[in-house]
């Protein structure tokens, strides 16, 4: 049975009703969305930048559960760079992708945020939305674009501050004549309107976009530009400018029908050190414009399902590492060294190998990541450490530009435990990592504590509630039971868009400073 959507207010009781959906929708790393609709079922995809696979797709049948279904692509290979050699791609990659369904199809465009060939726009198509994806063609650089097919099939690419051309019908080439702007932004929206994202309702063909204005009394917004020609002239008008949650003004998403024909708009707002959630709005159609929010324009604390009784899913999960194949909720560190990783030499355990000597943590391959989520998460570790080698360096992390890191130090025979706070400096171009400043916080020698210890258990809990910022805190244990705090109490998650540019996430590492060879098993990763 479905449901059209109803706003409730925010009342004690809603507030606890478990049913309902809370805004922030995802309140994890996901920005940069697109949402369509096929049959029943929506699907979602957002940015994930240097993390493989990339450009993650999710569906859902009531808006409220959320799954990772599968990825646009397994890893990018136009640099060295993808594989953390000669630069890394901090914060560059897969941006802002667009999702269609066209003619029986999936299609997606992305342009990874380089300059160069590096940044040219992938096109894939894929029969599902699961896979297996493939590259259909590419062409230019075209920065937050999005990919659209009008009635008659025909394909336009819209992209940057108001700029649009006509593909050719095998979506291979840009036909020649056709770009141009088809508006001008107004002289106080000085940063670019991005994250452009095209639709056509009623003949009508409606162009989204965030917008940055720097005038007393304007906020971050989301306009919509709309006309009945594509060649002719756009009206404007702004279809949301709404704080939420106690954090500012939000924009840049998308907004999607149901089979019943009521629309929602998704949105998303950047919350520190979690990174950038999605937000969901009834939209109201008013004098043919979609207008977010609710009768307010606000967007609301609670909505409800658009379907009654679907199974509860999550796009962060546990995982005891049975599986043969890796879950597609885990994501790698730039591209992955398959070598040098296994869940079939140990089954029950996903054992990560050194294979090549670093120097430190955010040039280590092979570190899996998952979302850290608010607004409280905590993830725990399970890591056999006998097998390291002297120099090897392990453990578990709430990793960014700016990292709390718990590390397995192996010297000679010794294992040390260490909560250390390390940031992450990069190059302007090359996103080369110039240095690292390792800050021990504190440490104790595990082989002192227990001299027969094979395995430890790592623990992060992190508080993303307003006003409590963005802490992380940082445990472990000899039996999985009693936790010791460890390091620096209310580390701060911090959100930086000239490194990363993402939120932070959980991750498990295992890197070599001495010698290649070693490894370490991993039970479980399991969320408290």
């Amino acid at each position: 049975m479905t449901m059209a959507l109803a706003l409730t207010a925010p009342t004690a009781a809603t507030a606890q009703d478990s049913t309902m959906i809370h805004n922030p929708m995802l309140w994890a790393d996901t920005p940069d969305p697109d949402v369509i609709r096929v049959g029943d079922t929506f699907y979602l995809v957002t940015t994930t930048m240097h993390l493989m696979p990339g450009a993650p797709v999710m569906a859902s049948k009531d808006l409220k559960n959320w799954e990772t279904v599968g990825y646009i692509f397994d890893r990018l290979t136009d640099s060295p760079k993808y594989d953390l050699q000669e630069g890394t791609v901090y914060g560059r990659g897969q941006w802002a992708t667009s999702l269609k369904y066209h003619d029986g199809k999936f299609w997606a465009l992305l342009a990874p945020n380089e300059g160069g060939p590096m940044g040219d726009t992938y096109i894939f198509t894929a029969p599902k939305a699961e896979g297996p994806w493939t590259i259909h063609a590419r062409l230019r650089h075209f920065h937050d674009a999005t990919l659209f097919f009008d009635d008659d099939g025909t394909p336009y690419v819209f992209f940057g501050t108001g700029e649009m051309c006509q593909l050719t019908r095998d979506l291979k080439g840009v036909v020649e004549g056709s770009l141009r702007h088809y508006f001008q932004r107004e002289a106080d929206e000085r940063g670019l309107l991005e994250g452009t994202r095209v639709i056509k309702h009623n003949g009508t063909y409606y162009a989204q976009l965030i917008s940055h204005v720097y005038a007393p009394g304007r906020h971050r917004r989301e306009v919509c530009y709309r006309t009945k020609d594509l060649k002719g002239t756009w009206e404007k008008n702004v279809i949301l400018e709404s704080d939420f949650g106690g954090f500012s003004y939000l924009a840049q998403g998308t907004i999607v029908d149901t089979e019943d024909g009521d629309w929602y708009g998704i949105m998303f707002q950047d919350r520190g050190g979690v990174g950038r959630v999605l937000t969901l709005s009834p939209v109201r159609w008013i004098d043919g414009w979609p207008m977010l929010g609710d009768e307010r324009g606000k967007v609301p604390d609670v909505v409800r399902p658009y379907r009654s009784g679907q199974p509860k899913k999550e796009i962060v999960c546990a995982d005891d590492f049975s599986s043969t194949k890796l879950g597609l909720h885990w994501q790698w560190n730039h591209n992955p060294i398959d070598a040098a990783w296994s869940l079939s030499e140990r089954p029950g355990f996903l054992r990560l190998k050194t294979n090549r000597v670093v120097p430190n943590l955010y040039l280590a391959p092979n570190t899996l990541t998952q979302r850290m989520f608010g607004p409280t998460c905590s993830g725990v570790v399970c890591i056999d450490f006998s097998k390291m080698k002297d120099g090897d360096c392990a453990g578990f992390c709430a990793f960014n530009g700016d990292s709390g890191v718990l590390t397995l130090k192996k010297n000679g025979k010794t294992v040390f435990l260490e909560m250390s706070e390390q940031k992450v400096s990069l190059s302007d171009r090359e996103k080369a990592v110039t240095n690292v400043d390792n800050k021990m916080i504190e440490g104790v020698s595990l082989t002192k504590l227990a001299p027969k210890a094979k395995q430890v258990w790592l623990r992060i809990d992190g508080d993303f509630q307003p006003g409590h910022n963005d802490a992380a805190n940082f445990y472990y244990s000899l039996d999985g039971q009693e936790w010791k705090q460890i390091g620096s109490k209310n580390y701060r998650c911090n959100f930086d868009y000239r490194r990363f540019f993402m939120g932070s996430k959980f991750a498990i590492f295992n890197y070599a400073t001495k010698k290649a060879g070693g490894y370490i098993d991993v039970d479980e990763f399991k969320l408290l």
